[in-house]
């Protein structure tokens, strides 16, 4: 085994990996970029070394600059990590000229699996069951668009040197296959450098379910069973289980089995996933296509370790040390089940735009420690894997992932129940996040019952988008609760500075305003002479009591009982309960008074980010949601569109322009 290794990696990723080097006693090496100085990965290795600037090209995808870091710190190894340089053959041949040991497959494996084109045409020799479409060199956009109309629609244009879901259109009539194949081809040259496409049948109903495969320098290959990765957004995963449900153990050795044939393919070595699409027939049967395979770690390998016990970073590390496979397929057992939420800073609401801003409160649930090895084995109940803390910015220039969240239980419907009740004990602020978007969908009946293919989102729109769990009139009563609480914390001793509203005759009145989704909402707050409050808000009258309690703010309005957390952000109190979480903004009249929002013809970045184009000029008509322009923002591309039929004034940018979050992108005249 190395004594040091270098993690060319950054964020939660690196992290990981640096546990399980610890725990093994090795040291670690990390680097960063200018916006990574003071990241979480940073001062979790033993050492660091800067790399560069913010831009992933101009730090992490650098890998002359991370092998000279890693010979300059006397690391005998470089862990890729996922994403970045991970599946770089010509990173992977660099380290071994450079006598560095690089911590997966040999760069041999990552040529024949890198271009999804040359790796189905591999597996179709190796006999692995194939999706039918065209995986051909010829990249002419008018024969291509000839082969999906071939095909027959749907069908999926995927980059061919792709993952993580970029670079990928599903595509339903002939007539939108131009636009969709351009687009498919800028995010891949921008993503992979590479804008070689492969054309595919689109299944219907499909789920998505990859095999973890391991082998080492002797020879020996297993497969440590299977991940069920279905329900995703935008062709990226968003929650994972394992094992699959509904999935028989005859089907599970098969797909195992055309696994490590891929893998003996092409004398694969370490952790690699191989994913197949599984298409589920009316008559209940399934049948499982070859789809491609990750050279590499998975962001959802946790889920495998939950249900069998194992630390694959420390399998890897051993492999690529030359040590022999831990175990071989006869001792592995699936234990439990496991399920994994990606916690995202992204807008559900809003077509998953991603986010950015400071984590000003980052509370998680309490997790066992994953270091413990007497932990591992028995299986831990909750794990959070990240990179963030407290404090921390959210930046546009990597993944917006802020954290993994993976539990485990005996049964299906006990890990579900762990997950929901982790979810809501995870609260975030600073910026809008996915958490309650997920767990709405773990909630969800489609999910909740295992009827799962990855169309599984938009076919639960109704229950998962535009929710509101809390209310107006809970959540007014908790603003108002945490507003009085807040005022009595600054009350001193004399009766002159008391705030509850006591007076000789009559009864006080108080008036709140606030705005609650969008939309304007008034309260009036009565205090009776014996200290007694009622509360009028949202046409809902009744006494309001409220304490502080260990676990928040206990409250009882309207004949419902509540605990709150409420963080209070300038205006706005984020309010979170068991039921889940909102936010409520407190309007104040003499601050506010005369002000206009009207924003009248602007058209504003909806995060920092690149222009990449513009499909309009100055004087053309638009009409209402025609696509105006193309962003680029944590590596995936955003389209902006029209608001209401207009027409353009004048294009403020440029295609290649960087612009900051509310910069405006142009005007129209409506």
């Amino acid at each position: 085994m190395f004594k040091k290794i270098l993690i060319a990696n950054r964020g939660e990723i690196a992290c990981r990996v640096a546990a399980t080097a610890r725990r093994l006693g090795l040291k670690t090496v990390a680097v960063y970029s200018d916006a990574d100085a003071s990241a979480k990965h940073v001062s979790f290795c033993d050492e660091s070394v800067h790399i560069g600037g913010s831009a992933p090209r101009d730090s992490y995808l650098r890998w002359e600059k991370i092998i000279e870091a890693a010979k300059t710190t006397g690391a005998e190894a470089i862990h890729p990590g996922y994403g970045f340089l991970s599946e770089n053959e010509e990173f992977a041949k660099a380290c071994a000229v450079a006598g560095l040991i690089f911590i997966g497959p040999p760069a041999s494996a990552i040529k024949a699996m890198g271009l999804k084109s040359e790796s189905k045409q591999l597996m179709e020799k190796a006999g692995v069951p194939l999706v039918p479409g065209y995986h051909g060199s010829d990249q002419n956009p008018v024969m291509l668009k000839h082969e999906a109309d071939r095909i027959g629609y749907p069908v999926l244009i995927k980059a061919s040197a792709g993952g993580g879901g970029k670079g990928m259109r599903a595509v339903e009539k002939s007539e939108d296959f131009d636009a969709a194949l351009a687009s498919c081809k800028r995010e891949a040259i921008n993503s992979f450098g590479n804008d070689t496409v492969l054309v595919e049948k689109y299944a219907q109903r499909p789920r998505h379910i990859e095999i973890q495969v391991f082998g080492d320098m002797h020879g020996n290959y297993v497969y440590l069973f299977e991940r069920d990765c279905s329900v995703q957004r935008r062709h990226q995963k968003v929650l994972e289980e394992a094992p699959a449900p509904g999935l028989s153990s005859e089907m599970r050795q098969q797909m195992g089995l055309a696994a490590v044939a891929a893998a003996r393919a092409v004398n694969y070595v370490g952790a690699g996933t191989v994913e197949f699409i599984v298409e589920q027939r009316a008559d209940g049967s399934m049948n499982f296509f070859f789809m491609e395979m990750n050279t590499r770690l998975q962001v959802e390998h946790p889920v495998t370790e939950a249900i069998t016990g194992l630390d694959l970073v420390e399998w890897q590390l051993r492999v690529a040390s030359g040590e022999p496979l831990p175990l071989a397929q006869d001792q592995l057992r699936i234990n439990g089940h496991a399920i994994e939420a990606r916690i995202c800073a992204e807008n559900p609401d809003n077509n998953f735009l991603p986010t950015t801003g400071t984590l000003h409160v980052y509370d998680k649930p309490v997790c066992t420690a994953f270091e413990r090895a007497e932990l591992r084995n028995a299986g831990i109940a909750v794990r959070i894997d990240d990179g963030v803390g407290q404090g921390d910015t959210i930046s546009p220039f990597y993944d917006s992932m802020v954290a993994k969240l993976i539990v485990h239980g005996q049964t299906r419907e006990e890990a579900l129940a762990r997950m929901d009740e982790a979810l809501a004990q995870t609260r975030i602020v600073g910026l809008a996040t996915n958490v309650q978007f997920l767990r709405y969908v773990v909630r969800s009946p489609s999910f909740a019952q295992a009827n799962l293919d990855t169309a599984l989102i938009p076919r639960e729109e109704a229950v998962l988008f535009n929710q509101e769990p809390v209310g107006l009139a809970m959540a007014a009563a908790a603003a108002i609760a945490q507003t009085l609480l807040s005022e009595k914390a600054t009350e001193g001793s004399d009766p002159f500075s008391r705030r509850d509203g006591w007076q000789t005759h009559g009864v006080t009145q108080r008036p709140f305003e606030f705005d609650f989704r969008g939309e304007p909402a008034k309260a009036a707050l009565t205090y009776g002479h014996d200290g007694a409050l009622q509360l009028t808000v949202g046409g809902m009258s009744g006494p309001l009591a409220f304490s502080k309690g260990v676990q928040g703010i206990d409250i009882q309005f309207a004949s419902q009982r509540v605990t709150a957390t409420v963080y209070t952000q300038g205006e706005v109190d984020h309010v979170f309960t068991a039921r889940g979480a909102t936010q409520i903004t407190a309007i104040d009249l003499l601050a506010h008074a005369g002000e206009s929002h009207t924003e009248g013809g602007r058209l504003t970045a909806p995060m920092p980010g690149k222009i990449l184009s513009f499909s309009v000029k100055a004087g053309d008509l638009v009409k209402k949601g025609q696509p105006l322009a193309v962003m680029e923002a944590m590596k995936m591309e955003h389209t902006i569109a029209a608001p209401a039929d207009g027409v353009v004034e004048e294009l403020l940018y440029a295609p290649g322009d960087q612009v900051t979050e509310g910069a405006e992108l142009l005007k129209i005249s409506v």
